[in-house]
C-alpha cells in the first residue's frame, strides 16, 4: 500500500511517500495546481492519500485526489490518536495535529514536548494520557530575519548562516548571532520551564531546521525532521 502525505504550509508545500509504512522520500512542489497533483497521482498511484493544509489551496486539489485515492483532508473532525482538550478545536492548526499525532504514535505512553521549526516555532505538549494540552506559538527564523529587514530604515535581510559567532563582527554577523542564538536560548528556556512542572518528557524537534538547532542546545532532544509526515501517515491509517 502505498500513502502520499502532503503537508502545505505557510513557506513551503511538500509531500511524502510511505510504502509498507514506510517513509521512502519527501519532495517539494513546484506549485498546488490540481494539475500538477493529478501528474504526481498518475507517477505514484497511491492507494490513499492526506493532506494538511494552513494555507488557503485549490478546493479542486481535493476533488482530484478523492478521485485518484483514498483521500482524507486532515481537519477537526479528524479522528485522532490523541484528545485535544481545549475551548476552541477548530482553532488547531493542521500541521500542530500532525506533529502531535507523530508524538503520540510513536512515543506513547510519555509525556512529549514537540517542537516545530517552521515559518512560526510551535511548541505542542502531548501529556502521557494522550492529550494534547496546547503550548506556544513564536516567529520562526525566516521571519525574524524579515522582520529586522522589514521595521527597521537600514538592517538589510540576510540568509541565515550556521557558521556564526557569538560576537558578531559586521552587521550580517550581529543579525546571525543575533537570531539564531537567540531561537536556540528562547528554545532551551521553554524546556527548562516544562521541566520545571513536568518530571520525565520527551523533546522532539522538527523541521527542516532541526538538525542545524539540536547542535546548539544545551537539553536532550529527539530530532526528527520528518515528523509531521510520520503523523500524517498514522492519522491516514486511525482514519
Amino acid at each position: 500500500m502505498v500513502t502520499l502525505c502532503f503537508d502545505f504550509g505557510n513557506t513551503r508545500l511538500k509531500y511524502a511517500v510511505f510504502k509498507d509504512r514506510e517513509l521512502q522520500f519527501v519532495e517539494v512542489l513546484k506549485d498546488a495546481e490540481a494539475g500538477t497533483i493529478a501528474g504526481l497521482l498518475q507517477q505514484i498511484k497511491p492507494g490513499k492519500s492526506i493532506l494538511s493544509s494552513v494555507i488557503h489551496h485549490n478546493i479542486e486539489i481535493e476533488k482530484v485526489l478523492s478521485q485518484h485515492s483514498h483521500f482524507h483532508l486532515l481537519s477537526n473532525f479528524t479522528r485522532l490518536p490523541f484528545t485535544a482538550p481545549v475551548t476552541k478545536p477548530e482553532t488547531i492548526g493542521a500541521d500542530r495535529l500532525a506533529l502531535c499525532a507523530g508524538a503520540a504514535s510513536f512515543f506513547p505512553g510519555k509525556h512529549n514536548l514537540v517542537i516545530g521549526l517552521g515559518t512560526c516555532i510551535t511548541y505542542n505538549f502531548v501529556s502521557k494520557y494522550n492529550q494534547f494540552l496546547g503550548g506556544g506559538i513564536s516567529p520562526g527564523m525566516e521571519m525574524r530575519l524579515k522582520s529586522l529587514k522589514d521595521y527597521t530604515a537600514k538592517l538589510p535581510l540576510v540568509n541565515a548562516d550556521w557558521n556564526f559567532p557569538l560576537v558578531g563582527y559586521d552587521t550580517r554577523t550581529n543579525i546571525t548571532s543575533g537570531v539564531i542564538l537567540g531561537m536556540a536560548k528562547e528554545i532551551d528556556g521553554i524546556i527548562d520551564a516544562y521541566s520545571e512542572r513536568y518530571n520525565n518528557f520527551n523533546v522532539l524537534l522538527t523541521g527542516g531546521d532541526s538538525p542545524y538547532f539540536a547542535q546548539v542546545l544545551k537539553n536532550k532532544i529527539f530530532a526528527d525532521p520528518h515528523l509531521i509526515y510520520k503523523g500524517l501517515y498514522a492519522i491516514s491509517e486511525y482514519n
